[in-house]
């Protein structure tokens, strides 16, 4: 099929009159969707359920940009209200992501990364030196 079909006489493509605003609805929505395919991927890849810091990078920025297509265009408090407040566990998960990394600390021994309370390394058994700097959850 070729583009011109896709065309009506009236300029709308696919159907849609386009505006700046169409394409950040319709990319609100592409980037909403697409964390699923990330959180899929990395599934399968370990064979147990993940969730990487990118599904909730993604989320945030579908859900941003989705609350302001909705806020902008005016299409109603059924959208506003559905992308209002879903940005807030969006980024407590990304907050709780990286300090669970921030608090990994290597082994001086073997160096295998070990989790922030771990007293000593699970590869080798040496004691892991304390860290003064404590995450809080």
């Amino acid at each position: 099929m070729e583009i011109h079909h896709l065309i009506s006489p009236d300029g709308k493509f696919l159907g849609i009159q386009w505006s700046v605003l169409e394409v950040v609805g319709w990319l609100g929505n592409a980037v909403f969707c697409s964390r699923i395919f990330v959180q899929w991927h990395a599934t399968e890849r370990r064979k147990q359920v993940v969730v990487p810091a990118l599904f909730w990078w993604l989320s945030l920025a579908g859900s941003l940009l989705l609350l302001s297509y909705s806020v902008l265009e005016k299409k109603g408090s059924v959208l506003i209200f559905a992308y209002a407040l879903a940005w807030i566990p969006y980024i407590r998960n990304l907050i709780i992501h990286y300090r669970h990394e921030n608090s990994r600390r290597p082994c001086p021994e073997c160096g295998a990364i070990s989790p922030g309370g771990a007293n000593y390394c699970s590869q080798c058994g040496t004691k892991l030196i304390q860290s003064t700097v404590h995450a809080r959850g």
